[in-house]
């Protein structure tokens, strides 16, 4: 049995994912960005160990979120999954920082960085990064969707570099019929959902891998500006610079 802290699953794909876990055996936390949405996360998925909130454009609940997870103790995977979409990156959050600058790219990488290290940790990215920018020559807090699409993959591999004990990776989930999605999404949610239960147990196509990028469960190549080193050391330190958290070694 595995213990699983899913971010952003008080509904869509994070809540599915949960519920197959559990009718899977496994232990699972959930995450919800305010108390009604806690409620209504505890409702659809009633087997949960527990919900824990935090709303994610805050850089304070952000970190205090860590902690009441860490509380917990320590888990076998955490999914990266809360994300805002478009027109959300001109919207200032609890922080006063752009909404989805703070919960794409800022809040896996200050969970990831306080949080007990898992034995698998799994950023949630999108085919949209291949558009993406790193951001790095100013602008980083401005990113739009498929910019933090890109800092999701790369956070994947630096964690992968500097972490060897555990497997960090990043998956596509495809354009699949959630709320953010919208109901007329053409890709199988299911397909989805397989893919990251495949993610949080490291079976499958996932097991042993670490530093690589998923889609439909099957390894694929990312954009090329993902492996560049000095890029995602650049971006590990801008995170840290404006979260005042250090990667831990």
């Amino acid at each position: 049995m595995a213990r699983i802290f899913i971010t952003g699953s008080s509904d869509g794909i994070g809540s599915q994912t949960a519920k197959r876990l559990i009718e899977k055996g496994h232990q699972v936390v959930l995450h919800a960005r305010n108390p009604q949405r806690a409620k209504d996360a505890s409702a659809a998925c009633p087997g949960a160990e527990e919900v824990l909130v935090a709303d994610l454009t805050s850089l304070e609940e952000t970190k205090q979120l860590a902690a009441a997870a860490n509380k917990l103790g320590t888990f076998d995977a955490v999914l990266h999954n809360a994300g805002l979409y478009l027109g959300m990156e001109k919207v200032p959050g609890k922080s006063g920082m752009p909404s989805l600058f703070c919960v794409n790219t800022l809040a896996p990488f200050v969970l990831a960085s306080l949080m007990h290290k898992p034995k698998r940790i799994a950023f949630i990215s999108s085919g949209m990064h291949y558009s993406g920018r790193p951001r790095l020559d100013g602008g980083l807090e401005s990113s739009n969707y498929s910019d933090s699409k890109l800092h999701n993959v790369m956070l994947a591999k630096a964690f992968a570099r500097r972490w060897p004990g555990i497997e960090s990776n990043s998956a596509d989930p495809g354009w699949v019929p959630t709320k953010m999605g919208g109901s007329h999404a053409p890709d199988d949610l299911n397909a989805s959902i397989d893919e990251f239960v495949m993610l949080a147990l490291g079976e499958g196509n996932a097991k042993g891998q670490t530093g690589k990028y998923f889609v439909n469960s099957r390894l694929t190549a990312p954009a090329k500006v993902a492996d560049d080193v000095g890029l995602q050391d650049r971006l590990v330190k801008e995170l840290e610079r404006i979260s005042g958290v250090t990667m831990p070694k």
